[in-house]
């Protein structure tokens, strides 16, 4: 910066603060001053006498553990604070408020080591511990949580599965392939009367419609009282694949025919179309169908056409159609020959 600039910076500076101080000796400018001066005085009066008189007032609480052992898992946590209503004059009130005076409430595992594995503190206890930081004047209305509860465990845990609940749905002409859940098992952790009614993981419910590709997402397990889940999370994956058609020519068998007789049928074989994923499209054959025609039901049957039955068919595959429905066929007379 050069010296011309420095020397123009102060000579604006030097006019500034001579406006504001003919601004501040002007007469009209001395009575604005007197004005705000006389409200500033009302509003400190008014303050004190309403901060005189008592109110109620909400205050939050923060709660802590110490000394947790490391064999041990909380599978019920306490309540990260809790909430007082307490009475008293506004100053005091005030004080709670701003002056920090109030510490955090600590709860120490090793005083109720011997409760059992379910702990639960009264009011009564808490009060005693929350008034011991209030002034003497304050009177102490509520406490909410009325009872601090929380539940754990010395080690005892056990694998279960992870079961989805809701229900999803594919768009038409497609269909859910697979669903995958990662991890498909958790680690449960409860007290053993809790831990022995618990057979799987639950997750939350999952809705869902209209799905044509494949969707990944992270669902949380359902909490049980006293029980943590570890992880409380599953990342589920739904295979989502389209519908496609495919016909094969399958071969037709007779079946419980005597020894001595045999089925022929026209034509030999039938078309069976069916419906099957993409991604399994190349892995069904004729081999994977089985296309009979029944003796005992050509005995009962007075019709020159018989009707050929599927008795076997991939589980992979829907909506199975054959064509003819209905064959021709004969019963032929086996030739045996003596030696």
């Amino acid at each position: 910066m050069t010296m011309f600039e420095k020397k123009n910076i102060r000579v604006q500076y030097l006019r500034t603060l001579e406006k504001i101080r003919s601004f501040l000796l002007a007469k009209k400018s001395r009575e604005f001053l007197i004005f705000l001066f006389f409200v500033f005085v009302s509003f400190s009066f008014w303050l004190l006498q309403v901060l005189n008189d008592d109110y109620e007032k909400d205050l939050s609480i923060p709660l802590k553990m110490k000394n947790v052992p490391e064999n041990v898992v909380l599978t019920s946590e306490l309540p990260s604070s809790v909430k007082v209503t307490v009475k008293d004059r506004g100053t005091v009130l005030v004080n709670y408020l701003f002056g920090k005076t109030i510490y955090p409430l600590t709860i120490d595992f090793e005083d109720y080591d011997d409760w059992g594995s379910q702990v639960r503190i009264p009011s009564m206890t808490l009060a005693k511990r929350i008034s011991s930081q209030l002034n003497q004047s304050t009177k102490l209305s509520a406490i909410k949580p009325d009872t601090l509860e929380y539940i754990y465990t010395k080690g005892k845990a056990k694998k279960v599965p992870v079961k989805l609940r809701g229900e999803v749905l594919p768009e038409r002409q497609y269909y859910i392939a697979d669903v995958l859940c990662t991890p498909d098992s958790v680690m449960v952790y409860a007290p053993r009367e809790i831990l022995d009614t618990i057979t799987a993981a639950y997750t939350e419910t999952l809705d869902a419609e209209g799905l044509s590709d494949t969707i990944r997402q992270r669902i949380n397990i359902m909490p049980v009282k006293g029980a943590r889940f570890t992880p409380s999370f599953t990342d589920v994956t739904f295979l989502v694949d389209m519908f496609a058609e495919k016909s094969v020519e399958v071969p037709v068998q007779g079946i419980n025919f005597p020894y001595d007789k045999m089925l022929r049928t026209f034509p030999s074989k039938v078309h069976v179309t069916f419906q099957i994923g993409l991604r399994e499209f190349k892995s069904v054959s004729a081999e994977d169908f089985v296309v009979v025609v029944d003796y005992k039901d050509l005995e009962k049957s007075k019709k020159e056409k018989c009707r050929p039955v599927i008795v076997q068919s991939p589980t992979n595959v829907n909506h199975i159609r054959m064509n003819p429905q209905e064959i021709d066929y004969i019963i032929e007379q086996k030739v045996f020959f003596n030696d």
